[in-house]
């Protein structure tokens, strides 16, 4: 069994924490308040943001970043996308080097539009990190419902050491070599999500959120290839699946808030509802900006970014998109 630290106390943090500790490993998990540490210490659950789930009395509990991390052999980084970059950077002078930092959040940094294990690794220069991605909704994996994720590494020993640490007989690793294929699915399926999220909000159907999920897959690869991903993740877990549950399931912050903006929310209204951060509103404005340097057609994440940052109402977006200029679905097949 190994020491495991949990760089985060939010939901997604909680849930992986109970996942590590009900496959017997020493856990501790790090907030960044003492106050939270402390309330957890005693009830042994986030019961704002995770409630029902409760951690044995095994898991310790940290404000203390420099304890927190000297703990674990073995560390995830279970914060905000937002703040995955000023947490590597306090955590930069406690961390030796070689040492695998698991990242479970899911954005593309806007300011550099580099993906996370990639910010990372600057923060902490000689770091092996990696990624946990796939559709895997905190809610439930803290419920322990069967759930498959993917573990993306540099190299298979790697990608093999967090499957073994992981998997249980509800919570399934995969292994995969293509990190950047993971995290950009992970980013940009919150961008769609949102845009899915408004079409329920406008009161548009089943077939309109068919039709969201479809296109957007496709724009996802577009871009995702385009910058040295695989097709195959694309349609594997970390795209396609993980787009599937984020643009439907009730859990998804990110449909939630784009809900509340079809209903008529403002961006800030709908950030403020969902009292969580919303990580597809920050991976939006990079991701357009991605799509422009590699000179891909997204029109999708195009609109996303109108609603949200040019006021442009909803169901006017909606419109533009059904009525763009006639496509062939797939250029590439011939006609006979």
């Amino acid at each position: 069994m190994a020491g495991v630290s949990v760089i985060g106390a939010g939901s997604w943090g909680m849930a992986i924490a109970k996942v590590l500790d009900t496959n017997g490993h020493e856990v501790t998990v790090w907030s960044h308040r003492e106050e939270e540490a402390e309330r957890l210490r005693e009830i042994r659950e986030n019961d704002t943001k995770l409630p029902g789930v409760k951690l044995s009395e095994s898991v310790q509990f940290t404000s203390d970043l420099e304890a927190a991390v000297k703990a674990g052999a073995l560390l995830i980084l279970a914060v905000p996308s937002t703040a995955v970059r000023s947490t590597a950077h306090q955590m930069a002078s406690y961390v030796k080097p070689g040492t695998v930092i698991v990242n479970l959040a899911k954005g593309i940094e806007e300011r550099t539009r580099m993906v996370l294990t990639d910010v990372i690794e600057q923060e902490i220069p000689g770091v092996n990190a990696a990624v946990l991605s796939g559709p895997s909704h905190a809610e439930e994996v803290g419920h322990g419902i069967p759930t498959t994720v993917v573990a993306g590494a540099k190299d298979r020993e790697t990608a093999e050491y967090i499957q073994n640490i992981f998997m249980n007989q509800v919570f399934r690793v995969y292994t995969s070599p293509d990190m950047l294929g993971i995290e950009l699915g992970g980013a940009l399926k919150n961008v769609i999500a949102l845009a899915a999220g408004v079409a329920d909000g406008l009161g548009c159907g089943d077939n309109t959120k068919a039709a969201l999920i479809t296109r957007g897959i496709a724009e996802m690869s577009r871009l995702g290839v385009a910058m040295g991903g695989r097709i195959e993740t694309f349609n594997g877990l970390t795209g396609i699946g993980d787009l599937i549950v984020t643009c439907a399931s009730r859990h998804s912050r990110n449909r939630k808030a784009g809900y509340l903006i079809g209903q008529g929310r403002t961006m800030q209204e709908a950030m403020d509802e969902v009292k969580m951060v919303v990580e597809g509103v920050y991976s939006a404005r990079a991701a357009m900006a991605l799509a422009r340097t590699y000179g891909v057609n997204m029109p999708i994440v195009e609109e996303v970014n109108r609603v949200l940052f040019e006021n442009k109402p909803a169901r006017e977006a909606m419109a533009d998109l059904m009525l763009r200029d006639k496509k062939i679905e797939n250029p590439e097949l011939p006609w006979n």
